[in-house]
């Protein structure tokens, strides 16, 4: 699974967040098993849009995109839920 470089907006949220590290973790299981049952990835709505999440901690999500069957690119990673 190749996984293309992360922005530096997405970068600067993850800092100043304090998630580099629990994100990093969650990658490389990521990387090794992408349907790994706490990842809980997921195809966002509506599918025709090929959209994806994992689940970075119990709030974040990382949304990304395939190109081809092994390179994904994680285009945001946001608030889940909004308390």
């Amino acid at each position: 699974m190749g996984i293309l470089p992360l922005s530096k907006r997405l970068i600067g949220f993850l800092e100043k967040h304090h998630l580099r590290r629990i994100f990093d973790k969650q990658l490389r299981l990521f990387e090794q098993n992408p349907r790994h049952p706490s990842l809980r990835t997921e195809v966002l709505e509506p599918k025709h849009l090929h959209l994806y999440s994992f689940r970075v901690n119990h709030k974040v999500r990382a949304i990304f995109v395939y190109y081809g069957e092994d390179i994904i690119e994680i285009v945001d990673i946001n608030q889940h839920y909004n308390d």
